[in-house]
């Protein structure tokens, strides 16, 4: 496949989430993402039903090996694959791929220079390490959690985007990338630790600062960029339908006052957090006068800083979406593209979702396995 990532080998021992996440966007730039999915019986239970299905989004761009990992056989195979690989990212709990003879000690004795990354929600060390736990507990336990919600009510959970993925799936693969460019010129590869914690919590940089600089309260709705102003809100207009303001700078807010035709002075007061409830209820009305289309009508596309508020069945019909191709069907499956983009290393959207080992052999001819020992392995079920 085309794209910056081109010539890389990738070993992605298949896990739930963030691990997929991150090999879907090291696959979508044009590396080669060899999933090894665990060989189980057909029909066999798995916790999420869209899983080695088409709508399977996250698996796309790569095929898939299936192994018995508790068949000492596939560890060789891994160890073999290992060999040839730039990197391999695996998101079990600590100590699970050691159990399995395939720790980083193991692989690196095999590839010196191979970048070893680990995702977890907690992360490899620490008194949570052994843990379950999922994307809410570990965006909790950064503060950022408790910042998400209304005024008077619970945190609210902002689906698994910043934990899962932001914070942990972005990480580990801008921290194995980041690895094999180190390995390029040393010739030696590393560990990579992406704790959804630590990355949740660096994506709070900011709110972080501002804390300490005082201009933020750890009452939530009452700050800045958390609800509390009502120039940075969604409003629910005529129709039940919603939209966004974020006119933070004052001549978008002066612009917004312009054309929604607002002349209460008691506008003036913008940066008053004492005023932000009232200015709220005054524009939560004014809001609702008109319907969410008249208000694009009015405001998209100017300086306001708006945007409606678009479900995802109208997303991708968006005139901007649609003009960039911020979506993509893929066998007829409709899905967010590929990004960022690039002047001259664009990738290619790849292959749809594959059935767990449906690429078995060839992947093993792929990458030098013998027609003699991929019938071994088959006859042994260890593929």
């Amino acid at each position: 496949m085309p794209g910056p990532l081109a010539g890389i080998r990738v070993i992605e021992m298949v896990g739930l989430g963030p691990c997929p996440f991150a090999a879907m966007m090291l696959a979508d730039m044009g590396a080669e993402v060899i999933r090894v999915d665990r060989k189980t019986a057909p029909g066999a239970a798995t916790p999420f039903p869209i899983l080695g299905t088409r709508c399977d989004v996250m698996a796309r761009g790569r095929r898939s090996l299936a192994l018995d990992l508790k068949h000492p056989d596939a560890r060789d195979v891994v160890l073999r694959m290992v060999e040839q690989a730039d990197i391999i990212i695996e998101g079990f709990r600590p100590g699970v791929m050691e159990r399995l003879g395939l720790g980083p000690d193991a692989c690196r004795a095999r590839n010196a220079a191979l970048v070893y990354g680990r995702i977890t929600g907690w992360g490899q060390e620490g008194p949570l390490a052994q843990a379950a736990g999922h994307d809410i507990n570990y965006i909790a336990l950064t503060g950022m959690l408790h910042a998400m919600g209304r005024a008077g009510q619970p945190p609210a959970p902002p689906l698994n985007l910043v934990g899962d993925f932001g914070g942990g799936a972005m990480m580990l693969a801008f921290g194995v990338v980041c690895a094999v460019l180190e390995a390029r010129k040393s010739g030696h590869g590393q560990v990579v630790d992406a704790a959804m914690t630590d990355g949740a919590a660096l994506l709070g940089a900011m709110m972080y600062g501002f804390r300490a600089h005082g201009s933020w309260n750890e009452a939530r709705g009452a700050n800045l960029l958390d609800g509390g102003a009502h120039f940075y809100d969604t409003y629910a207009c005529a129709d039940g339908r919603f939209i966004s303001i974020g006119a933070i700078e004052p001549q978008f807010y002066a612009l917004l006052l312009q054309l929604a035709g607002i002349d209460d002075p008691a506008f003036q007061a913008q940066m008053d957090p004492a005023s932000w409830p009232a200015l709220t209820e005054k524009l939560a009305a004014i809001f609702a006068r008109r319907s969410r289309d008249q208000w694009c009508d009015l405001l998209e596309g100017t300086d306001v800083c708006f945007a409606p508020v678009l479900d995802m069945a109208e997303a991708p019909q968006h005139p901007h979406n649609r003009a960039r191709s911020t979506f993509v069907d893929v066998d007829g499956v409709l899905q967010p593209a590929p990004a960022p983009r690039f002047s001259r290393t664009a990738p290619e959207l790849g292959t749809p979702p594959r059935v767990p080992g449906q690429d078995s052999a060839a992947v093993l001819a792929a990458w030098g396995w013998s027609a003699a020992e991929i019938d071994s392995l088959a006859a042994k079920r260890v593929i």
